[in-house]
């Protein structure tokens, strides 16, 4: 887990989480609700994935 960072969490039950890949710089949210829950990298207006340098 060294190679991801958590930016930001809100939620106890219903979990919204944004975190960084320390490597890369691209920042993925994760949402998690009882037991289903996905990750997807965050995009920009291009559709091109969002750097922790362009947030």
């Amino acid at each position: 887990m060294d190679r991801f960072e958590k930016i930001s969490s809100k939620g106890k039950l219903t979990v919204t989480e944004v975190w960084k890949d320390r490597e890369t710089g691209v920042l993925y949210l994760f949402h998690k609700d009882g037991y289903a829950g996905g990750l997807t990298p965050l995009l920009d207006k291009d559709g091109k994935p969002m750097t922790a340098e362009t947030e």
